[in-house]
């Protein structure tokens, strides 16, 4: 699995915007639906950002927080996604540069504990 979460100041969302978008098109060009490289899953899911995490009714900060989680078979499936990424997303260096913009936590190659459905 691979989470990867980013908060976003305002002048940084347009981009992310972009990259977001272009990255769910070419994962569904390359990524493999079955064998040992299947993506299992993929989910993307914004939100503003509160001001006191907990309470949604507070007031926004301004910033969007962008979530992606990629479930594959196994960790070949993982090692697969990156190198297809650097070798065949045109966007590649586009996010490398935004991401320098913006706060990422990242969960590489995470395995799931948990499942229900």
């Amino acid at each position: 699995m691979i989470t990867m979460m980013f908060i976003a100041s305002p002048e940084n969302q347009a981009e992310g915007e972009r990259i977001f978008a272009s990255h769910a098109k070419w994962m569904e060009k390359t990524h493999h639906k079955d064998g040992d490289l299947a993506m299992l899953s993929y989910n993307f899911a914004q939100s503003a950002e509160f001001s006191n995490p907990l309470d949604p009714s507070t007031k926004p900060t301004g910033n969007i927080v962008y979530t992606i989680c990629e479930v594959y078979k196994n960790p070949a499936g993982v090692t697969d996604h990156w190198k297809q990424g650097q070798a065949t997303w045109s966007d590649f260096g586009a996010l490398m540069t935004w991401i320098g913009k913006v706060k990422l936590t990242i969960m590489h190659g995470s395995p799931i504990k948990y499942s229900l459905w």
